[in-house]
């Protein structure tokens, strides 16, 4: 009801409405006035344009925020299972979450929609159903070798992922330093 207040049509139904008002004190409109207010505003809000269509909920910041609480109770998440899981696998879950939120701590500079989805899809989806889905195995299957390689291997391939990102997310900054060296050696000729 709230958000209907300020929508475009509410709005121009209460122009319509007014203008109705307006023709009642003109005279125009006599003790009809009523029908014709309401009527007024039944065609202008009939007649307005419909809402846009917002499919991107949320800023690059709010995301972002979102994102690495989501990252820090899943790292808690894994502590405490630690003891469920091969060795390797809190240092690579540490690894893959700490890029991630190198990244995510600079919000602004999420402008790429590519590289900002799939940040969002390694944080929000790939990273945790790895673990998850190794940590709801039963206890019998998940400690045989291969659930344990598997995990492994996966925590492998997010944290190569992870660095990819990274690595377009940092592009500009190391052209920049590689061109300001460049510079500089040629200030030194």
């Amino acid at each position: 009801m709230i958000r209907y207040l300020g929508s475009t049509k509410n709005l121009v139904g209460c122009v319509g409405g007014l203008i109705g008002v307006v023709l009642y004190v003109t005279g125009v409109v006599g003790s009809w006035w009523p029908a014709v207010v309401a009527g007024l505003y039944a065609v202008g809000a009939l007649l307005a344009p419909p809402e846009k269509v917002r499919l991107v909920p949320k800023d690059a910041a709010t995301e972002a925020w979102e994102l690495r609480a989501g990252l820090s109770t899943l790292v808690r998440e894994v502590a405490a299972q630690r003891s469920r899981m091969p060795e390797s696998t809190m240092d690579s879950v540490r690894r893959v979450v700490e890029v991630l939120d190198d990244m995510l701590g600079k919000p602004e500079r999420l402008t790429d929609p590519d590289l900002r989805h799939n940040l969002v899809r390694l944080a929000r989806t790939d990273l945790p159903l790895s673990v998850q889905t190794y940590l709801n195995l039963p206890w019998w299957l998940s400690a045989q070798r291969k659930a344990d390689e598997e995990l492994v291997a996966q925590l492998g391939l997010l944290e190569g992922q992870a660095r990819q990102l990274a690595e377009r997310f940092y592009a500009s900054d190391v052209n920049r330093q590689t061109d300001h060296g460049r510079y500089l050696r040629d200030q030194n000729e």
